[in-house]
């Protein structure tokens, strides 16, 4: 009874989507009308003022010291009075990580937005989430900012999400610093790190400082630009002091210069004219060539230091105003969708142009709906119309707030280049606001898809409103949460990106709305998909007096040229579906072609197998057969449903799992014993590699095997041992388990259907 409740309860969840308000439409003020608004370029008065604003956002590998390294930024810049550490450890928690779960369990769960002053500089920071089940707070952060710092540990280098955050910075052209972090621990060694960014993520980075010292020596930094040395100083690191460069340093100072040089005159002219003459570059020379390659996505200073140490923190803002470029200097692409067409252009980041932003970030706040909003054209104030280019809905602004971590600050306008926040305005995240005057739409922000399930019920029915309320605000904040409803079983599954991404909903619905649930075994994402051509010719025909339903499809089934696990992006392997029209003649009305692609994507939602969606098929349509009289959307969308069915058991098909990434950690003495567990979960090892007194073994292995690894793998190595995984790509599952998941399934619907 109450999984019927909660699947009723659910239905208007699953189903609602956006449509065009005709009304508000209508009601627009009559200036108001499409293209009435012409793009300005930026003043030179409002490139001045807009050149002393950074929007960056610090994103790294979990555990990398990114929430410790912008709580030093917040202190040394004055915005906040006092450091806090991690985890909470003080009783307070850094301030970035507000949520409670956060500070007990050390890691950031959400992106944080905050802004402080550097100088004369205006920095915006997005601090991200560093465990790849929170992926999606770094993909909508990058896809606003204009710059980034790409944290990466000292003795750990690069790790799997340092690869993942490089990629997605590359998929929104950001540019970005690194900065070498946790220099004071043991067997760090930057020198390691910076060839391994060179090899592993491609990137043409040098050293921008030489460290004073590593591990416990490690002191201050020696800047490479300026051939100055500086050691911060004091109990919190608040004095930098300039000391004459060591002189057992001055050669390797020279040498890695050269190297700086050199890297810097690959990519940039100016630099490369004095390189190449064998002429001097001064310090003001490098610093703008610097600039121009890292603007120019050609290069990536690498900057040193300690956060948590306090050193070398106050050079790396330096670093950020020097080298990562104002708001005019990035390239914004929107989209001109009037008309009903999509072309690409770019806008200036303008604020006397017409009002364009994007919402790309969605929290339920102690007031509502608080929806962060990034300013790309125009301004925003306080009690201003704005138009959804998704929806075509207006709404007011009853209210504009500056984020600080989880304080706000009232503000009356914003403008081009701004991030902030609003209230009151009911929207999804991704969604384009304009003044209406014009109707842009920015591009949209990637959403991978979920890898892992879970069935979840509330241990009592009373709890199911506060239940429904919990997931409604869940899926709206995050795009990577799914909910569905098991249509045999009537359950309700949450879907979402790993293990610790599920638990921490099922915590959050336990402390923020009181709800206790039962949560069933993690169920994987598998798919479906075929080996081979198969043909269909199906006739729909039923007569019961009066008009009947008439339909006849032919055509065949193939698989697309892309072989399952051939991807390494990270990204889904191929497309899930296409529909190929190949019709000669009118043997089918037109009329009628809508609906048979439609019958053939919802007969793909759910193959025969074990019910899981198919992927990497392509149906072509060659030919079929209509009746004047009989023949209807219905008939022909039925056909099709029944045609791919016919023809998908014929295509000798298969099932796909999802393979993961996993990268593991461990003493030496622990790797044939983690090896030879990987094995035994049928895991492929990629590589093998030792840091110090470490092994960092990199193997595939499919998730359907690596549900409570973390136990086996604390037991394995006496608690020593770490892991993280990723989703690479989805592979064929064993002859094995393919035969018992289809038992399965069979065994499942005939108790449905009995029932």
């Amino acid at each position: 009874m109450l999984l019927q409740q909660a699947a009723r309860c659910l239905t208007p969840l699953i189903s609602r989507i956006g449509g065009l308000n005709t009304i508000d439409s209508l009601l627009r003020p009559l200036g108001a009308v499409q293209g009435f608004a012409t793009l300005k370029d930026v003043t030179p008065q409002e490139k001045e003022k807009l050149s002393q604003i950074r929007n960056i956002g610090i994103s790294a590998h979990i555990d990398s010291g990114k929430t410790t390294l912008t709580e030093r930024i917040l202190y040394y810049t004055g915005r906040i009075k006092d450091i806090h550490e991690v985890k909470g450890r003080d009783g307070v928690g850094a301030k970035m990580d507000h949520m409670e779960l956060e500070r007990e369990k050390g890691i950031t769960i959400q992106s944080a937005a905050t802004y402080c002053r550097w100088q004369s500089n205006q920095i915006n920071i997005i601090d991200t989430p560093g465990h790849v089940d929170f992926t999606i707070e770094v993909e909508r952060s990058l896809r606003v900012l204009d710059g980034a710092i790409l944290v990466l540990c000292g003795v750990g280098g690069v790790q799997s999400q340092s690869i993942t955050v490089d990629r997605q910075m590359k998929r929104y052209n950001v540019p970005r610093l690194v900065f070498i972090n946790k220099l004071d621990r043991m067997g760090s060694n930057p020198w390691r790190v910076i060839a391994a960014a060179r090899e592993k993520l491609k990137l043409n980075a040098a050293a921008v400082q030489l460290p004073i010292g590593l591990e416990e020596h490690h002191k201050g930094v020696v800047d490479l630009v300026t051939r100055k040395a500086f050691v911060f100083e004091g109990p919190r690191g608040d004095k930098v002091s300039e000391v004459p460069v060591p002189e057992d340093m001055k050669s390797e100072m020279e040498a890695k210069r050269s190297e700086l040089v050199e890297r810097v005159s690959e990519v940039d002219d100016e630099v490369a004219e004095l390189y190449l003459g064998e002429q001097p570059v001064t310090p003001d020379v490098l610093k703008a060539g610097i600039r121009r390659a890292v603007i120019g996505q050609k290069f990536q200073p690498v900057f040193m230091g300690s956060a948590f140490k306090n050193k070398g923190v106050q050079l790396l803002l330096d670093g950020v105003r020097d080298y990562l470029p104002a708001p005019t200097e990035v390239a914004n692409t929107a989209l001109d969708t009037k008309a009903g067409a999509e072309e690409p252009f770019t806008l200036p980041c303008s604020p006397s142009g017409p009002f364009v932003g994007l919402a790309f970030k969605l929290e339920e706040g102690r007031y509502g709906q608080l929806t962060y909003l990034r300013v790309y054209s125009g301004k925003i104030a306080k009690g201003d119309y704005i138009t959804s280019t998704n929806t075509g809905k207006r709404v007011r602004v009853p209210r504009l707030v500056r984020m600080h971590s989880d304080e706000m600050e009232d503000i009356s306008e914003a403008s081009a280049g701004d991030i902030v926040a609003i209230f009151g305005v009911d929207c999804a995240s991704g969604e384009t606001f304009t003044d209406g005057s014009v109707k842009y739409a920015m591009s949209s922000i990637r959403v991978p898809e979920p890898v892992l399930s879970l069935a979840l019920i509330p241990k009592a029915s009373d709890q199911m409103a506060n239940f429904m309320r919990a997931l409604q605000r869940f899926t709206k904040e995050d795009p990577t949460f799914r909910v569905a409803t098991n249509a045999e079983t009537g359950e309700i599954i949450i879907s979402g990106m790993g293990e610790l991404h599920l638990e921490i909903y099922v915590e959050r619905m336990r402390r923020e709305y009181k709800v206790e649930c039962e949560v069933g075994k993690p169920k994987v994402s598998f798919r479906e998909t075929i080996r081979q051509r198969a043909d269909f010719n199906y006739l729909h025909k039923k007569q019961s007096g009066g008009s009947g339903q008439f339909g006849r499809v032919i055509g065949y089934l193939e698989p697309l040229d892309e072989v399952p696990g051939a991807s390494s992006s990270g990204g889904p392997d191929m497309e899930p579906f296409v529909f190929k029209n190949a019709l000669v003649g009118t043997n089918i009305p037109p009329e009628f072609h809508n609906a048979i692609e439609k019958g053939f994507r919802e007969a793909a939602n759910s193959g025969a197998l074990i019910g899981a969606p198919v992927e990497g098929v392509r149906v072509v349509l060659t030919d079929g057969q209509s009746h004047a009289v009989d023949s209807n959307e219905l008939a022909f969308r039925v056909a099709a449903v029944n045609a791919f069915r016919q023809a998908y058991a014929a295509a000798s098909p298969l099932i796909l799992e999802p393979v993961m990434k996993v990268e593991i950690t461990v003493p030496s003495e622990f790797q044939g014993t983690v090896m030879g567990d990987l094995n035994r979960r049928k895991g492929v090892i990629m590589d093998s590699t030792t840091q110090g007194d470490d092994a960092v073994i990199m193997a595939e292995v499919p998730l359907n095997n690596m549900f409570g690894y973390s136990t086996v793998l604390r037991s394995n190595t006496q608690g020593k041992g770490e892991f993280t995984m990723e989703y690479a790509h989805h592979a064929q599952v064993t002859k094995e388990l393919q035969d018992d998941l289809t038992t399965n399934y069979a065994r499942t619907a005939k108790a449905a259907a009995s029932a």
